[in-house]
């Protein structure tokens, strides 16, 4: 992520335009991108203040003031899906969320749910009773 602009130069480009040029003209005279002057200065007549706003750190996940309440519903059923487990904190709490969302914030809290021992996907028993066939299935002769 690239550094902010430093203080020496918002504080130029604010004067230059509160001198009365342009947004554009103050861009081309400080060689910076139309879009940054616009901003700093709306951000400057919002608050007084040209500090750029803080970047990067790590967001904090609105599912996290209910971990209690959704690993309580894990453990009480634990095969629960992500669509059943969205549906009861919408109820219980009223905070809609992607059923994606909460599988990452499980993912991203330890928990992981494997369909078998091995790791593999289950299969439908109709699958199974093909593979099984084919498997006994004497080999076809060779019509040499």
């Amino acid at each position: 992520m690239p550094k902010p602009y430093s203080l020496d130069l918002r504080e130029r480009v604010v004067r230059f335009v509160e001198g009365g040029h342009s947004r554009h003209a103050a861009a081309a005279h400080f060689g910076v991108s139309v879009s940054f002057v616009v901003i700093l200065m709306r951000n400057y007549h919002a608050t007084g203040s040209l500090a750029p706003k803080r970047s990067g750190g790590r967001r904090h996940s609105k599912l996290d003031p209910h971990r209690a309440f959704l690993l309580g519903c894990v453990a009480e059923k634990d095969d629960i899906t992500m669509p059943e487990l969205a549906a009861e904190l919408v109820t219980a709490a009223g905070v809609q969320v992607a059923p994606a969302s909460i599988s990452r914030w499980l993912i991203r809290n330890g928990y992981s749910f494997k369909k078998n021992a091995a790791g593999q996907r289950a299969r439908s028993s109709r699958h199974q009773q093909g593979a099984a066939r084919m498997a006994h299935q004497a080999p076809a002769p060779d019509a040499s």
